[in-house]
């Protein structure tokens, strides 16, 4: 079992990275919180990581912080979860967003992240709801980038500078810094307008 890997940031795609441990790329799959969180090619990274084994398949799935990990192994247990919409929802929602829906019986935040519906988010709030405050909650710790905030306009704005040709985690890191120049009320416009003049420069 392969819990932690600690080498280079060799490449990264939409929900990928591959990490270069003494000459040994590792792919790992990764929520876009995870990807902001590693930094730029070539920078040295850890991740925490979780080896996921099916009949037709084995995967292994990276996580900045072992809170995250353990919330998607907590995730990944509630039928209908697969790895894939694990991830969807911590692209969506920090571990302390995650933690006080399912205290508090939230579906519809659950519901923001991509693929995860009414019906499953329910499922999800009512299994974890007892399980929920025994995990430890809060965003990316020890010196991480900043998290994009899920949801809303800067999620919009990463989707936005995605789709003009930057890098899921350079997209990421840029509407963290923009958001935190501008506040948690700005809007998708000048998310936007601040996150360019950040990832082009």
């Amino acid at each position: 079992m392969i819990a932690k890997l600690k080498g280079l940031l060799d490449e990264t795609g939409s929900d990928w990275a591959v990490i270069d441990v003494s000459g040994v790329g590792y792919l790992v799959h990764c929520s876009t919180k995870t990807l902001a969180a590693l930094g730029e090619k070539g920078e040295a990274c850890t991740v925490y990581t979780d080896l996921q084994v099916s009949e037709n398949d084995m995967r292994l799935l990276g996580f900045a912080e072992a809170a995250e990990r353990d919330w998607f192994r907590l995730l990944t247990q509630v039928q209908g979860v697969g790895s894939k919409v694990g991830l969807a929802i911590l692209s969506a929602l920090s571990t302390g967003e995650v933690q006080q829906a399912c205290s508090n019986g939230d579906a519809a935040t659950i519901a923001r992240a991509q693929g995860v519906g009414p019906k499953l988010a329910g499922r999800i709030v009512n299994e974890l709801k007892d399980k929920a405050g025994a995990l430890p909650g809060g965003g990316m710790a020890g010196g991480a980038a900043p998290a994009t905030p899920a949801g809303g306009a800067s999620a919009d704005a990463v989707s936005a500078l995605e789709n003009l040709g930057f890098k899921p985690a350079v997209a990421a890191r840029a509407v963290a810094a923009a958001q935190g120049e501008l506040g948690e009320g700005a809007s998708e416009g000048d998310l936007i307008r601040v996150a360019l003049k950040r990832a082009a420069g």
